[in-house]
């Protein structure tokens, strides 16, 4: 746990910076779990409405003939869902379950087939039955709204011939058995096995729908079917499963009424088409396809089984339920029209919620004496890979004085000593390589923007080393991940020490992370000798460069958008302690090094100016050029500044350097002190810099990789 020093706030604000109720709906509504969340209200009003008018509702012979009733109209909604969710539909499933419940009757009542025998046989004609749709529609390429209202048509002609046929015989026939009755008076687990197997069956097909390649391309070929041919699947065969599979399920619904029932009639399934229709959409299921899941066809049944049973206890007969599904079906069509046309619309424009933020006075850089003018010392600097470099963010050089960066292609460059206008791919890691370091091993240690830390070997390989960390199981938004690792340092003990700038918004959108002004960054520590990633600081302002202390004892954290570097003690008596190192500066810093002689150079990305510093006090004035004024034009820091100062062990600004013209170096983000040389990155520019410090001969060179008895970063 961090300790902070008595008056000393970490984020400058309370709890509102941290918190917001706009941001978190935002997230919220971002969820994919929300589809559902009009679902869940409507079955719990649902519920509560029969509950309170009607009492007997809730009594438990009553709560059995509901899961009963749940069990078929859940078995014929996965039916359709899995149709649905492959982009065609199935009228048909009333007239399977028809069929099949009249069919299993005969065989076990009149023929005295076994139970289970009864059950294959119904599940095969089921299959078959799906399978004459399948052919029809997928292999001759017929519409399947059409298909299936025929097959519906058929279907149910067949049952009404079957009863006609057989249902005397069936009266008159007492024929059970023990498996037969547990169907509907015993308990799997104290539920009712039909209630059991259709929670059981809603798992495996959430399993396979989400979790399997089947599953997949059936929610592609829903999504977009020119893209799956495109992709390679066979979707006429695709098709014919995805009906196959709804008749077999229907075919189990049609078992499930049989067993319950022990007869058939011309009316049994009657308008179960339309029942499984309302109760995927009620669910949330996209009737245009390609979004589908077994739970919310579980939900979508389960809220129509209590309709239907709530109403049958209030005595309103099957013409009022039909009303009550119609008017639930025209309103839950058009909520998932808006819904799913708006929700990303709602989300961009709540999601950004700037909070108020009031800095320390600013200091007049260009005043007469100030240690801060500009000035031109860093005007002709030395271009490095001038042209070839695309935003080398920070630099760093090896005991060859090889020197590396990265780019915002991806890419990790090598400038040999004698070569400084071509160097040479050594890497390409991908993601946004940002602050380096080196290990005991001799691996360059990266931060990688969008990825996390990763270790190259001196073949340029890369090896993940800290990607992830344990989720905070309280946060709405997902912060296992390693959003934006942007600076690293390593200690002596091998422990990787870096800032992860922001857990909201990925390397190209850290200007929405300034504007937000919120505390969203931490800062984070991998052990080698564990494997293991955690945050030991949260809730930190946009944490952005680090550096270990020459001493091993601190590390030295960047506070950009607080304009502030702190120092958090990692051995000593002060261990776990953190308080300011440099407060109230005039710019937004950015990465800090060890320099010579015990100092730092400490870099800034940005200068702050007085209409920018009132715009962070008024987060109201924020949100509205957020939402008015595009990107490019929004008023921020003055970011092309090229500064980079020296400072003393103590917290003392020693010297400032600039390029005052803004013509070779316009934007400064790094510096590494090597033989008398301070080498310069800029995460826009197209070249790095080297410029030749008049005091070399008196200093002493930094050590750029502090011993280590830890071994160093471990590939992991």
């Amino acid at each position: 746990m961090v300790r902070q020093v008595d008056g000393y706030s970490l984020s400058n604000r309370g709890f509102s910076s941290r918190f917001s109720v706009q941001r978190s709906l935002a997230e919220l509504l971002g969820k994919r779990w929300m589809d559902a969340i009009a679902p869940v209200i409507l079955l719990i009003a649902v519920i509560v409405y029969f509950a309170v008018t009607t009492p007997s509702f809730t009594n438990a012979s009553n709560l059995v003939t509901v899961s009963q009733t749940l069990a078929e109209y859940g078995f014929l909604a996965l039916a359709m869902t899995i149709v649905i969710s492959g982009g065609g539909i199935d009228l048909s499933v009333g007239g399977i379950y028809a069929v099949t419940n009249a069919v299993a009757v005969i065989l076990f009542k009149i023929h005295q087939w076994p139970t289970l025998v009864v059950l294959v046989a119904t599940l095969v004609l089921g299959s078959l039955m799906g399978l004459f749709n399948g052919v029809i529609i997928s292999v001759l390429r017929t519409r399947p709204f059409i298909t299936t209202l025929v097959t519906l048509l058929l279907f149910r002609s067949i049952a009404t011939y079957l009863d006609n046929e057989y249902s005397p015989k069936v009266a008159m026939s007492s024929h059970t058995d023990f498996i037969w009755e547990q169907m509907t008076v015993g308990r799997l687990l104290f539920l009712p096995p039909a209630l059991f197997i259709l929670l059981v069956s809603v798992v495996v097909a959430q399993i396979i729908i989400t979790r399997t390649r089947f599953g997949w391309q059936i929610i592609a070929m829903g999504s977009s079917r020119t893209a799956a041919r495109r992709a390679g699947m066979k979707l006429s065969r695709l098709g014919v499963q995805t009906y196959v599979l709804s008749g077999l399920l229907s075919g189990f619904a049609g078992f499930l009424v049989a067993t319950r029932l022990s007869s058939s009639s011309q009316t049994t399934g009657a308008g179960y088409e339309f029942v499984a229709l309302t109760a995927v959409i009620i669910g949330g299921i996209n009737l245009y396809g390609g979004r589908g899941t077994a739970i919310k066809a579980l939900l979508g049944a389960t809220i129509v089984a209590f309709i239907y049973q709530g109403l049958l206890v209030q005595g309103f007969d099957a013409n009022a339920y039909n009303v009550v599904l119609a008017i639930a079906l025209l309103l839950f069509a058009a909520f998932d029209i808006k819904y799913g046309k708006n929700r990303g619309k709602v989300i961009q424009k709540i999601f950004l919620v700037p909070s108020s933020l009031k800095l320390g006075p600013l200091e007049n850089i260009n005043a007469e004496g100030s240690v801060w003018k500009p000035n031109r010392k860093l005007t002709d600097a030395r271009p490095i890979g001038l042209g070839q470099l695309d935003g080398p963010e920070d630099v760093i050089l090896d005991e060859q004085g090889r020197i590396y960066c990265g780019d915002r292609r991806g890419w990790i460059w090598r400038f040999e000593p004698d070569d400084l206008d071509h160097g040479e791919v050594f890497c390409r890691v991908g993601g946004l390589p940002l602050g380096l370091a080196w290990d005991a091993d001799k691996n360059l240690v990266v931060c990688v923007g969008g990825m996390g830390v990763y270790s190259i070997d001196q073949d340029g390989n890369a090896t993940a080393v800290s990607t992830q960390t344990d989720r905070n199981p309280f946060a709405l938004r997902d912060t296992s991940a390693i959003r934006l690792a942007d600076d690293l340092d390593i200690a002596p003990d091998g422990k990787i020490y870096y800032s992860d700038a922001s857990t909201r918004f990925d390397g190209i959108e850290y200007n929405f992370d300034v504007m937000e002004a919120r505390p969203n960054g931490r800062v984070m520590v991998f052990d080698p000798a564990t494997g293991k990633t955690s945050t030991i600081i949260k809730n930190m302002s946009f944490p952005n460069g680090v550096c270990v202390a020459h001493d091993g004892q601190s590390v030295l954290i960047c506070s950009t958008i607080l304009s502030r570097v702190d120092r958090l003690w990692i051995a000593g008596e002060k261990e776990g302690t953190l308080e300011p190192f440099l407060e109230n500066l005039p710019g937004l810093p950015d990465n800090i090094n060890r320099a010579g002689n015990g100092e730092y150079w400490l870099a800034f990305a940005g200068m702050r100016t007085p209409t920018f510093d009132l715009a962070l006090q008024d987060a109201g004035f924020r949100r509205r050029m957020l939402k008015e004024i595009p990107q490019d034009e929004w008023l921020i820091a003055n970011m092309n500044t090229s500064c980079v100062v020296r400072v003393s062990e103590t917290g003392e600004v020693l010297e400032s350097l600039w390029d005052e013209t803004q013509m070779n170096h316009a934007l400064i983000t790094s510096m590494r002190e090597k033989d008398g040389y301070l080498y310069l990155g800029g995460l826009v520019n197209n070249r790095m810099g080297r410029y030749t410090l008049p005091d070399a001969a008196t200093r002493t060179d930094p050590v750029q990789a502090l011993a280590q008895d830890g071994g160093g970063a471990r590939n992991g």
